[in-house]
């Protein structure tokens, strides 16, 4: 969508757009306020800052709709279809691989409560298995902000895929 079409959209159908990159509704309403944007970019931008900071129930909120690394999404919503490609570099029959992330992300949920999230796009397996261990040793109020920036990263990253310039 260009951002033009996107600055012509009523409120609810570009609430609509934006939900699959992250659904706090909060961002969106930020989001669709601020509209009119002259560039991509600075719905980018917007986006990056949007609803800052986020709360606990609001970051909750929108890990309900992401899976655990190395799961696939179920469904065939945009969000799912998002999520299936950003994990495209987790190969699902490393058995190997599939074991070891079970196990980690098992450890993570017990320390932290929630599912682990980072930004899978563009990164290897190794690395995302040395970010969860790295990660494992923040207490509970830095991960909730290393969370809060992951979301951010993936919700420009998506929103940078479903626009064009």
């Amino acid at each position: 969508m260009t951002i033009d079409d996107f600055n012509s959209l009523d409120a609810e159908a570009a609430s609509a757009f934006l939900r699959p990159a992250l659904d706090i509704a909060r961002w969106i309403d930020e989001i669709v306020a601020a509209r009119p944007f002259a560039t991509r970019e600075q719905l980018l931008r917007t986006a990056a800052t949007a609803a800052e900071p986020f709360t606990v129930a609001e970051i909750d909120q929108a890990l309900v709709h992401h899976p655990r690394i190395g799961d696939r999404a179920e469904g065939d919503g945009a969000e799912a279809e998002l999520s299936r490609a950003e994990q495209g570099g987790i190969d699902p029959d490393d058995a190997d691989l599939q074991r070891e992330l079970r196990a980690r992300n098992v450890a993570y949920e017990e320390r932290f409560g929630r599912v682990f999230l980072i930004r899978a796009a563009g990164r290897t397996p190794a690395e995302i298995l040395a970010t969860l261990e790295e990660r494992m040793g923040n207490d509970a109020e830095r991960e909730l902000r290393v969370i809060a920036q992951q979301l951010r990263q993936i919700a420009t990253g998506r929103l940078e895929g479903m626009t064009t310039p």
